[in-house]
């Protein structure tokens, strides 16, 4: 742990999923808006609470979901968001 708080500390994300990551999480979007979810609202309760249950089981969502890491869908999300904004 970095202990000097004037200081900023570094965060690789792993960069082994980026493809699949995208995959899972449109399929589990897709999924939660099939089944009547807003699927904004539950990725981030995931995301925030780390617990699967926010995420339906419908088209195997859920289980995809557990396949890759909560830093790996923020990294997705925000690459996303970016690269959107950079075209505008």
């Amino acid at each position: 742990m970095n202990n000097n708080l004037n200081e900023t500390m570094k965060f690789e994300a792993p960069k082994e999923n980026v493809n699949e990551a995208r995959k899972i999480i449109l399929t589990v979007y897709n999924a939660l808006k099939e089944k009547g979810y807003d699927p904004i609202n539950q990725i981030i309760g995931y995301i925030l609470s780390g617990d699967p249950t926010y995420i339906t089981s419908h088209k195997n969502a859920r289980s995809l979901v557990r396949k890759i890491e909560r830093d790996e869908i923020l990294e997705e999300i925000l690459d996303s968001y970016l690269e959107k904004e950079k075209e505008v």
